[in-house]
Parts: structure tokens; sequence; C-alpha cells
């Protein structure tokens, strides 16, 4: 699933291009891609139309449509979404779901989505502490680190606050948004640390430093474009990022630490897969011994 330099990727490219546009027509091509939309397809095409984008925002994985009202289209992608900038008489995507059409411009809004996870939905806008609107389905999520706006105090203490293990943390996103599995395996093997230490016994300044850790590789993964490992994920342009090639731990299992050589390992997680150096970033001890290490 996209995290936080991905989506970005994509906000900053539809931003380009659909910013202060107005909605010509909109075509919903398949129901469950509006399926969040409650009033069905044809309510989202008839209240889309006409109306003028203001910009292209992001919280976390989220990003949304800013109307000229108190409205927002709020896009996930899911699993395989994809947000196209495409020209109009461009051939039809295997999977397109929605067509968005603008005054003034040749390119359209293709939003194409195999598996179907993804979705468009049209919201009203509510109060937040401190960036004054955000729509409705958007305003349970947590500022992520590349907000300026972020209070790091507070996300340490949250952190800190917990029982869970530390990657299980990092992945909620009412605690710091953003973040996903790849870059939660990354940053723990910047710091040396393993995603099953607990996050009540960390200092605050591992905790920080974790952080940082995030910050920094989500930021460096932004510059590459994001990390593409198939088809499904990619730019309004089409084109795939290429962060991938500078992953130290996630997608890795069998290969040698880049650090110590030792062969990375895989483990399950939450349906999901962690990946980690077995002499960099230790098991903690289980039931008063450390648990087995495999070799």
């Amino acid at each position: 699933m996209p995290e936080l330099p991905e989506v970005e990727v994509v906000r900053r490219g539809l931003e380009r291009w659909v910013a202060g546009r107005v909605v010509s027509s909109v075509t919903v091509m398949h129901p469950r891609a509006v399926r969040r939309h409650e009033a069905g397809p044809a309510d989202f095409e008839r209240r889309l139309t006409g109306r003028r984008v203001a910009a292209v925002s992001r919280r976390g994985k989220y990003l949304w449509f800013r109307l000229d009202d108190d409205h927002a289209v709020v896009g996930h992608l899911g699993m395989s979404g994809q947000l196209l900038m495409q020209p109009a008489d461009a051939i039809d995507e295997k999977h397109l779901r929605v067509r968005v059409t603008f005054a003034g411009e040749g390119r359209e809004l293709r939003f194409v989505d195999q598996r179907t996870f993804g979705g468009m939905a049209l919201t009203t806008m509510v109060d937040d502490d401190a960036d004054g609107r955000l729509p409705s389905p958007v305003a349970h999520i947590a500022r992520d680190l590349l907000d300026p706006q972020l209070d790091e105090d507070r996300v340490v203490r949250t952190i800190r606050g917990r029982r869970s293990e530390i990657k299980r943390v990092l992945l909620d996103q009412q605690v710091a948004s953003g973040i996903g599995n790849i870059y939660a395996d990354e940053a723990l093997w910047r710091v040396h640390l393993h995603g099953e230490r607990s996050a009540h016994n960390l200092r605050a300044a591992d905790t920080r430093s974790l952080l940082e850790a995030a910050r920094n590789v989500m930021g460096e993964a932004l510059e590459q474009g994001g990390t593409s490992f198939d088809a499904l994920y990619v730019n309004v342009n089409g084109e795939s990022g290429y962060f991938d090639r500078r992953l130290e731990a996630y997608g890795r299992e069998g290969e040698p630490c880049s650090r110590c050589g030792s062969v990375m390992r895989r483990s399950a997680f939450m349906n999901r897969s962690s990946f980690w150096c077995p002499n960099c970033q230790r098991q903690p001890r289980a039931h008063g011994r450390r648990t087995p290490s495999g070799r």
C-alpha cells in the first residue's frame, strides 16, 4: 500500500494539473470506486460537476481535493489505486473506475484501481485543532513526520505510553500518520531497533532517533519518487519510483546486511512481513531469555 512518500508524489503531480481548474464532467465507471459516497455514483457525478478545485492536500496516506466551498473529494489509493493525468484521447486503462475532465485542460484525471480497494468520496469539512478545516474522514488522522506543525514531544510521550511492540505503534495512524510497513522497517534498521521491542521501554532519546530516522527515510524516498515494487504504484504520469533500489531492510530476506554482513531475516507481522538484521537488531528477551535467533 502506498505510504506517505508515494502519496505526496501523487499529490504534487495533481496540484500542478488540477489546482484552480473547474470540473466540467465526471463519469463513474464502477460503483465500488465511490462506495464511500453514500448517495451513490449519480449524486457524486452531479455534485462534483461545475466545482472548482482550490488545492490538493494530504495528511499521512490520505489526499483530498479542496473544493471552492466547504467540501472536499477524498481519495484513498488502497492497495492498487492510481490517480493519473492522461490526454483526453488516450486509450482507456483496463481498470479505469472514474474519469474527471476539467475546463480548459487537455488532460483528464483518471482513477484506475485493479483491486478496487481504494476509492473517492465527496465529503464535508470539519473543524481541526490547527489546520482550520479537514475532510471528516481524515479528521482522526494524526499529523505526519513531515508536517511542520507536528508536536514531536507529544508523539514521543504517546509512543512511550504504549505497551505494544514499537513497530505496531509506528503503524498507528493516530500516533503519527504516513508510516507504513516499508518505512517502519527501514527506520528501525537505521537505529538498530527490533520491531518487537516494547514502545513503553524505549528511552525518550531512542524514540526521537527513531522518529528522525523515519522522517529522513521518507524524505529520501520522496526525492526518488517513492518506492515501486510492481506496476501498481506510479505517479500521475504513470512513472515508477526508484527508492526500492536503496532499501536496506524491507524485502531483503536472505541478503547480507549492508552494515554488518549478517543474513537479513523475515518474520510474520500483522498479516504482513517484517525484515530485520539478527545482529544489528537483536530480538527482545521473552520469558526471561532471548528468543532463538535460528543460528
